[in-house]
């Protein structure tokens, strides 16, 4: 007799697990409906607005701020892991030559696989605290070099090496440009950065920590949230919302595009949050930034903010849809100098650090994440047919 045992145990479970709590955390918060996060016990806004990218870090990684000593030594440390093995410099050329387009956030996936052999990376299930912390720090600290140096060598450029002297963020730009960056364009990145560190239980963090509970090594928990942050629905907006802006073009045709899009039931990129149900705290402190350097395209990108907001409200009322981290993120990444198919690659070179903190958080505890599927198939047990 044929059982379903689905119809027994059906639960309703939300698509995507929206809202189900699958662990405990001290990393940080979400608070969407607050329109608030953070990292550990701080805003992550007030971080970035206060604090240098290397203080985060150490708090994301450490749990705690550091005092100026620490501060300074921590920033040392980092800086002197930002030169890649020999093994790992010299396959980068074959890396970034693999496939017709040149994919900074692909190549990755096989450099950090290659860094965590070259440096021994060990299953965080066989090693200590001490040892594990280490390992985050090595590959977080060479990120940059690995995105920048693929990036350029897929334009013929060769590679720019990085320099111990400067901050986390100008290196990361001086790697990618060759030029020193003037230091309001470096914090401007800089407080992007630390914006981006982390952000919840997002589909990049999960998988890193699905990852870490196997006792993998860091290396693999990485290049797992790499392949997750590649899917266009989780790291590849914020230059999708600039075209948005050069797909309307001028300000007389606001109004008729996005009126012709939201009748039309399709999104406008830079516009909502799976979470946030108010204003994104982050879209909100990088339109100050971007309001910094201002000019005729963060003109434009305020103005348009502002009638897709008023058009929502006549056509949609009663739907809060604001600005996301991804509109006014792609304005001031443009503004200072990178080019778009660097933008979800920079995204990347923040979020190892929240991906970091979470992985050493999961390995603490020695239980594998194995949820369940509920069976909707056909139903079992039922005969296998004889082959005739």
């Amino acid at each position: 007799m044929s059982v379903n045992m689905a119809a027994t145990t059906r639960l309703d479970v939300p698509r995507g697990l929206a809202g189900v709590v699958v662990a405990e955390t001290e990393v940080g918060d979400v608070r969407g409906r607050e329109g608030f996060y953070h990292y550990r016990q701080y805003s992550a806004v007030d971080l970035a607005r206060t604090r240098r990218f290397e203080d985060v870090w150490y708090l994301l990684v450490h749990g705690a701020l550091p005092d100026a000593r620490r501060s300074a030594a921590f920033a040392a440390e980092t800086a002197a892991l930002r030169r890649l093995p020999d093994e790992v410099s010299a396959a980068l050329p074959a890396i970034a030559a693999a496939g017709a387009d040149a994919n900074p956030l692909a190549g990755m996936r096989t450099a950090l696989s290659l860094l965590g052999a070259a440096k021994d990376f060990r299953p965080v299930y066989d090693v200590d605290a001490d040892r594990r912390r280490e390992d985050t720090v090595v590959a977080a600290a060479a990120v940059p070099t690995l995105l920048t140096a693929l990036h350029r060598l897929g334009r013929g450029l060769d590679p720019v090496e990085p320099r111990e002297d400067l901050p986390y963020a100008a290196n990361y730009l001086y790697m990618l440009t060759g030029v020193e960056p003037d230091p309001e364009r470096a914090r401007a990145v800089e407080q992007y950065l630390i914006a981006t560190i982390d952000h919840g239980f997002n589909a990049s963090t999960f998988t890193a920590r699905v990852i870490a509970s196997t006792g993998a090594d860091v290396a693999a928990c990485l290049v797992g949230a790499v392949g997750a942050l590649s899917g266009p629905l989780h790291g590849g907006a914020p230059s999708r919302a600039l075209d948005t802006l050069d797909a309307i073009g001028t300000p007389d045709r606001i109004d008729p595009w996005i009126r012709a899009r939201v009748l039309a039931g399709e999104r406008i990129m830079g516009f909502g949050h799976a979470v946030y149900r108010t204003e994104d705290p982050r879209s909100r402190m990088l339109r100050e930034i971007a309001l910094r350097f201002g000019g005729p395209r963060v003109a434009f990108a305020v103005e348009v903010e502002r009638h897709v907001e008023a058009i929502l409200a006549e056509l949609k009322p009663g739907r809060e849809l604001h600005t996301n981290v991804e509109f006014y993120a792609g304005v001031v990444m443009e503004l200072c100098g990178l080019p778009r198919e660097m933008f979800t690659p920079t995204f990347a070179a923040a979020r190892v650090v929240g991906w970091s903190a979470n992985i050493l958080e999961q390995a603490e505890d020695s239980k594998i994440i194995r949820p369940v599927a509920r069976y909707v198939g056909p139903g079992a047990p039922a005969e296998v047919p004889v082959m005739t």
